[in-house]
């Protein structure tokens, strides 16, 4: 297993390759019934190999992935891994919910300490209520009685609040979704180097862009095989990410001790890709961006939506299912990540602000109806 450091405190060493506890092995395709046994002995494995940096949140596996990391890491386990979980920012209502719910997390864990803590799934409004509720003053009285070793925040918004809210606070470390296909979405390529350049460590999710990049087409899997490299897709997808080196840690959500074990083969001898290799996955990313439905790029220059519609995170739910062959994948990410933050296209009043803003001349309202109807009859 290879090994980073986070910019600010260089002498903790985390795994490259970081447990997911998002999407574990299940029983009967119920994320709430994870297959205990099947998932103790893959976080264990993960272990063995060296893999120290463990991630869960409050609502993953409906709610069961911390309690379940409390079992799996009880009889010693624990005390072998960096545990990182997150507070759920929508759930806090008042100034004492910090400390209800991290109380609560820390029984859920069967810990008394998490080592990584992020407000979870940060935007440009979710901030400014996390801002008005005084939020790290709060968790800063977790940190000094050692509830909480270090403090940071996931996002998942435009790149303008991600770098608002970088710039807000000392942060030890922040989370962004990142992967060959997604340079420019959310805070991107752009913001890895932005939190960087200001001493942020950087983790990653969804490097094989929920295992998308992992099921891949037989034209995509001819051209991963010519270059006779023998790599996995999901193994081209994460050592793209490990080739950027602000990265420190990548979590990958693992299903089957398969997975776990073709992800820490290619953690342990990933080098940054040379000239042929970047080459070979600017193929696949041509493969798959000319099976897009609408030609946006994620620049954000039709943001703020004057009625609050979330222009690229639609576009980016639309071009999944277009790209991917999988309305239901869309769906499932235009209902988490769009509608469900307040960013519905159904809000567009057709007020074509953003048409005049757009560099790639989308007919950007009648886009978003298409985009919204086909998004919402899965």
């Amino acid at each position: 297993m290879q090994y980073r450091s986070f910019p600010k405190f260089p002498d903790l060493r985390i795994s490259t390759l970081g447990f997911g506890a998002m999407r574990l092995p299940v029983i009967g395709g119920d994320p709430a019934r994870i297959d205990e046994e099947a998932a103790t002995v893959m976080a264990r494995e993960a272990i063995d190999a060296g893999v120290n940096y463990f991630d869960t949140a409050w609502v993953y596996h409906s709610g069961q992935s911390e309690q379940f990391l409390g079992r799996a890491l009880s009889g010693g386990w624990r005390q072998k891994v960096q545990l990182a979980t997150k507070c759920p920012v929508w759930d806090v209502k008042a100034e004492s919910d910090f400390d209800r719910l991290l109380d609560a997390q820390l029984e859920r864990l069967r810990t008394d300490r998490i080592d990584f803590y992020l407000l979870h799934a940060l935007s440009g409004d979710r901030w400014a209520e996390m801002e008005r509720l005084h939020a790290t003053r709060n968790l800063e009285r977790a940190l000094a009685d050692g509830r909480i070793g270090h403090l940071g925040f996931s996002f998942h918004g435009a790149l303008a609040d991600f770098e608002r809210i970088v710039d807000a606070y000392d942060w030890a470390f922040c989370q962004i979704q990142l992967n060959f296909l997604d340079e420019s979405f959310q805070a991107g390529l752009t913001g890895l180097r932005y939190a960087a350049e200001r001493k942020i460590g950087v983790v990653v999710m969804e490097p094989v862009r929920g295992g998308s990049l992992a099921r891949v087409p037989p034209a995509v899997q001819a051209i991963w095989d010519r270059s006779q490299r023998g790599w996995s897709a999901a193994s081209w997808a994460l050592r793209w990410v490990w080739s950027l080196p602000e990265v420190v840690t990548v979590l990958s959500g693992m299903g089957t001790v398969e997975q776990l074990r073709d992800n820490v083969a290619s953690a342990s001898t990933a080098a940054p890709l040379g000239r042929e290799d970047l080459a070979r996955v600017d193929e696949v990313k041509a493969f798959y961006k000319a099976r897009m439905a609408v030609p946006c790029t994620g620049c954000g220059y039709c943001l703020p939506c004057p009625s609050g519609v979330d222009i690229p995170g639609t576009f980016s739910a639309f071009n999944s299912a277009k790209m991917f062959d999988s309305r239901k994948l869309g769906a499932s990410h235009y209902d988490i990540f769009v509608v469900r933050t307040g960013g519905s296209a159904e809000q567009c009043t057709r007020c074509s602000a953003c048409e005049s803003m757009c560099p790639q001349s989308i007919a950007i309202p009648d886009r978003l109806e298409e985009a919204h109807a086909y998004l919402t009859s899965a």
